[in-house]
C-alpha cells in the first residue's frame, strides 16, 4: 500500500512488476502470502479472492504485523496494552479451539518457512481480530472477507451491504488522514531511522 501526503492510497503489488503482454487472469503471480487458500492449491479464483487478500490487508493494518499465523492471546494483550483475560476472540467462528496452534502459541511469521506459511493458510484457521478491541462490525467484516470457503466468502457487492462498510463508506475523513500522513513524514525527517 503506498500513500502520499494528500492521504491517498493506492494498492500495488511490486512482486510481480514487469510489461505484460497478452496476460492471462488466471496466470500464478503475485505476492503468495496475501493469496487466497483457492489460489495456492490451484483452484479457480475470483472476485472473493481478492476479498481474501483484502481481509488480511486490513487485520495488518489493524495489528501492525502480517496476520498469519494468528496472534495469541497473549499477543494480542501486549499489542493493545491490555490483560489476556480481556482479549475475546470468536475461536468458533472460524472453526478454531482455544488450544490450536496460532492462538496461544508463540510462532510468528518471522519464524516460518515461506511452504510452511502457505500450508498455514491453506490448512489452519484464518486469524481472528478480537472483540472489544474492535468493534463488532468490524470484527463480523474482516471473519467474512477471510472465510476459508470461496463459496461463504462475499463478493464486492456483499461486502457494500455490510454494517461496517455501510457505517464509514460515506465518512470523508481524508482531511484529517493527509494531516497525519504529513506528521508521520515529517517526524521521519527530523528523526531518520538509518
Amino acid at each position: 500500500m503506498l500513500v502520499n501526503s494528500r492521504g491517498e492510497i493506492k494498492l500495488c503489488d511490486f512482486g510481480v512488476s514487469c510489461m505484460l503482454i497478452d496476460s492471462m487472469a488466471n496466470s500464478f503471480v503475485g505476492t503468495r502470502s496475501y493469496m487466497a487458500p483457492e489460489r495456492l492449491t490451484g483452484a479457480r479464483y475470483s472476485i472473493h479472492s481478492d476479498v481474501w487478500s483484502f481481509g488480511l490487508s486490513l487485520v495488518e493494518l489493524v495489528i501492525g504485523r502480517y496476520p498469519i499465523p494468528s496472534p495469541s492471546r497473549r499477543e494480542y494483550a501486549k499489542i493493545f496494552g491490555i490483560r489476556v483475560e480481556e482479549v475475546v476472540l470468536d475461536l468458533q467462528q472460524n472453526g478454531q479451539e482455544e488450544t490450536s496452534s496460532g492462538i496461544d502459541d508463540d510462532t510468528s511469521p518471522k519464524t516460518m518457512a515461506i511452504f510452511e506459511l502457505l500450508d498455514y493458510i491453506v490448512n489452519r484457521p484464518p486469524p481472528v481480530l478480537p472483540r472489544r478491541i474492535f468493534s463488532d462490525h468490524f470484527v463480523d467484516f474482516v471473519n467474512k472477507c477471510l472465510k476459508k470457503k470461496v463459496t461463504e466468502r462475499p463478493n464486492l457487492a456483499g461486502l457494500a451491504e455490510e454494517p461496517f462498510y455501510k457505517e464509514h463508506s460515506a465518512m470523508d475523513d481524508s482531511a484529517e488522514f493527509a494531516k497525519w500522513v504529513q506528521s508521520v513524514i515529517d517526524l521521519n525527517r527530523n528523526f531518520p531511522t538509518g
